[in-house]
């Protein structure tokens, strides 16, 4: 091997280098295997809030906004001050789903699963931003929203009962009505799923 040239392994672990910053606030997506649409059943849905529930006493975090698709969830966590460690949650998270999760809705796993015993729910990674500062922060928050708009799913955030759009409303951050009246558009550089 040339001594400049990286192997596959290499090129990998660089390709899906992690921020770590203590106590920062990260934007996530999450999809479920071959984006099967399993989580928005009634059942899954209480299988998830359990196993963020469980994750959460075992690793505290914050959730600032969550939105739950058939087969997506986007959020923003908030870490603790002295916590970079989002990985172990979200594997935590995942394991906890799919060793509760019934058989019906797991998916045909590859080879490599099957060797590793890996059950069919999840797609391996997920994908991971730092917010950088309130703009950031609101920009991801709006982008949760108004997800299922975009997806086709309603024709309004109020529209979609798995979201926090509803604590926000609650809260007097947004209007009921927001996202109803005009499509709205955000930088294609925003959720990237």
């Amino acid at each position: 091997m040339t001594p400049n040239r990286r192997t596959l392994s290499e090129e990998i672990s660089i390709r899906y280098r992690r921020s770590r910053i203590k106590g920062a606030t990260y934007f996530f997506t999450v999809n479920t295997y071959n984006r099967r649409p399993i989580l928005c059943i009634s059942e899954n849905v209480g299988l998830l809030r359990q196993a963020f529930h469980k994750t959460m006493q075992r690793q505290p975090f914050q959730i600032d906004a969550i939105v739950l698709l058939p087969d997506h969830i986007h959020c923003i966590w908030t870490l603790p001050a002295d916590d970079y460690n989002y990985s172990m949650r979200w594997r935590l998270i995942k394991n906890y789903f799919s060793r509760h999760c019934q058989d019906k809705y797991e998916g045909v796993g590859t080879k490599s699963r099957k060797i590793k015993r890996e059950r069919a729910f999840w797609q391996r990674k997920f994908w991971e931003h730092t917010i950088r500062d309130d703009e950031d922060f609101i920009n991801h928050v709006e982008y949760i929203h108004y997800n299922p708009v975009k997806h086709g799913l309603v024709t309004a955030p109020k529209d979609w009962e798995f979201s926090s759009f509803h604590r926000y409303v609650k809260l007097g951050m947004y209007d009921v009505r927001w996202g109803t009246s005009e499509e709205i558009l955000f930088d294609a550089n925003i959720g990237n799923e």
